[in-house]
């Protein structure tokens, strides 16, 4: 894939799997990392940055087999993470190397309170470190992105120097962070405003933008970026992401569509013209927002712009009367276009394995044989369990299946005795990893809590839940529900996910799955994340 230096549409960058990553509990494995990124290419995204190879063995195999897996001739870039030291530049080329278009990006902090506090640097240091990294970086790819970072909060003419010199070492994208979401729209213009009037090469290079939405403010942010000249948006799916997450690709890709008429001449282009400002397939959104969020374990507020669960409701006499004579009265955007609708699928219980393949496919999952054969299974399950099967049900099932938390206890039964005269009792038959079989009970304050207490009598690993969360996937006393929980172990969060029409199922399985992730991560030890690491940085010479 090449993109022009002066593009005249904006590219999406999609940081899901790495700064979205990020957020507490949103740890993924290399499998689902690799499902997501399959499905950030059907949406259209231009670069996915699959993660930060030097990070952890985890890390380096996700790139790498996302490199190999979606970054084909015709796939997106694929982006690796670097310090500006050479030891993170080269284990990112590595990790890249089967990418037909890869991408480095490396970063170094330019404001004064990281540089004093945090790299322990002064501002000669980091002008002389950052263009021998994107030099070296640039012996290995073409494609080379650099980010000062915390550039909201540096001092702009010391930013506009950092920046010359790094496109003069071969940066063909610069990308500009606020790393703490402090900026106002109107600052964040004037900022982009001021390098694309200050820097003397920087026809020379894309202008990228990465912001937080510490004040709610991170969408806002970008598209005034983009109406001074910023072509390039680093965005994640739900806006997930550090603390209180990045901008959201959805609502920047709708924005961009839904009023085109306004951005167009800030392109170049004819008030009036209706070429996309991206090349996002906005059919696709919902049902990206959906996996994400599911292998997260991040749940989407109802009200959230553009997905969220009330996003296209009604429930105001004055509003239904309006979307029934017209939709335009109430609603700007059609639900269709970003890929939800209410059609229930044909399939019923008696469907063969050819017929619910090819649903699959029409709803936009790609399968192994493996995944069809679990889906299909629980598919069946479900048609003697319901009379109608919706596509949602379908999607909760199919999600719920390609997860791929560690099999390393496996619920095999789950009892519930309760009643408003009665204890809460539950027993649970749990496989443990070497293979027994073992059973225990317990008595709590209600259902779930006594099937959690009877799973800790089992299962040794501390843990404390600090989030509990069902909801209905569709409407009716038949509904699947999906349960999400959130544990903490020492400093780390970890996430559970399930659904099943038994909801005290679905709340067992979500807890094994958790402390399946704690486990797992046991195991491998700790891995390293760029912004939380203590090391000064430092260059191998």
């Amino acid at each position: 894939m090449s993109i022009s230096s002066q593009p005249d549409r904006i590219i999406i960058f999609d940081t899901t799997l790495r700064d979205g990553e990020q957020s507490p509990g949103a740890t993924l494995n290399v499998d689902e990392k690799l499902t997501i990124a399959r499905q950030l290419a059907r949406l259209g995204v231009d670069v996915i940055e699959a993660g930060f190879p030097f990070a952890s063995p985890g890390d380096f195999e996700a790139v790498n087999k996302i490199a190999q897996h979606v970054g084909t001739v015709d796939g997106p870039i694929i982006c690796g993470l670097a310090r500006a030291t050479q030891q993170d530049i080269k284990t990112a080329a590595e990790a890249l190397q089967p990418a037909a278009h890869p991408r480095i990006h490396t970063f170094i902090a330019t404001s004064d309170i990281h540089l004093e506090y945090k790299l322990k640097k002064t501002r000669a240091e980091v002008l002389e470190i950052a263009p021998e990294m994107v030099a070296y970086a640039k012996s290995f790819v073409d494609d080379v992105e650099f980010s000062p970072e915390d550039a909201g909060r540096s001092d702009p003419e010391f930013l506009y120097e950092m920046l010359e010199r790094v496109i003069a070492a071969g940066a063909t994208t610069v990308n500009i962070p606020d790393t703490v979401g402090y900026l106002t729209p109107g600052e964040f213009g004037a900022l982009i405003r001021g390098i694309k009037e200050n820097v003397r090469n920087i026809d020379q290079a894309v202008i990228s933008v990465h912001g937080h939405n510490d004040l709610g403010l991170a969408v806002a942010n970008f598209l005034e970026a983009a109406k001074n000249g910023a072509r390039q948006l680093e965005c994640t799916i739900n806006g997930i992401g550090e603390r209180a997450g990045n901008a959201a690709l959805e609502e920047l890709v709708m924005a961009l569509h839904v009023r085109r008429q306004y951005f167009n001449p800030f392109f170049g282009r004819p008030v009036d013209s209706e070429e996309p400002l991206t090349r996002i397939d906005t059919r696709q959104i919902y049902k990206t927002s959906r996996m994400v969020s599911n292998l997260t374990g991040m749940l989407v507020q109802p009200n959230k712009a553009i997905v969220g669960a009330n996003a296209f409701a009604h429930e105001s006499g004055i509003h239904q009367d309006g979307v029934l004579k017209h939709k335009l009265t109430y609603e700007i955007m059609d639900a269709q276009s970003i890929g939800l609708n209410d059609n229930q699928i044909v399939l019923g219980k008696h469907s063969g394995r050819n017929a619910f393949r090819t649903r699959l496919k029409e709803l936009g999952f790609e399968l192994s044989d493996q995944e069809i054969n679990r889906a299909f299974l629980r598919f069946k399950e479900l048609g003697d369990k319901k009379k109608e099967i919706t596509d949602w049900d379908l999607e909760a099932i199919v999600n719920d299946e390609i997860q791929q938390t560690p099999e390393l206890f496996h619920l095999e039964h789950v009892q519930v005795s309760c009643g408003d005269k009665a204890r809460p009792t539950a027993t649970v038959t749990i496989c443990t990893p070497d293979g027994n079989e073992l059973t225990d009970a317990a008595i709590g304050t209600g259902p779930v809590d006594a099937v959690y207490k009877a799973i800790n009598r089992v299962v040794d690993v501390p843990n404390q839940l600090v989030e509990f969360a069902v909801q209905s996937v569709t409407e009716g006393l038949d509904a699947i529900g999906e349960v999400t929980i959130r544990l903490r172990y020492e400093d780390r969060i970890f996430s559970g996910h399930a659904a099943n029409t038994d909801v005290i199922v679905a709340s067992a399985q979500a807890y094994i799955n958790a402390l399946n992730r704690i486990y797992a991560a046991l195991q491998r030890g700790k891995s390293l994340h760029p912004q939380r690491d203590t090391e000064a940085v430092s260059v191998a010479r």
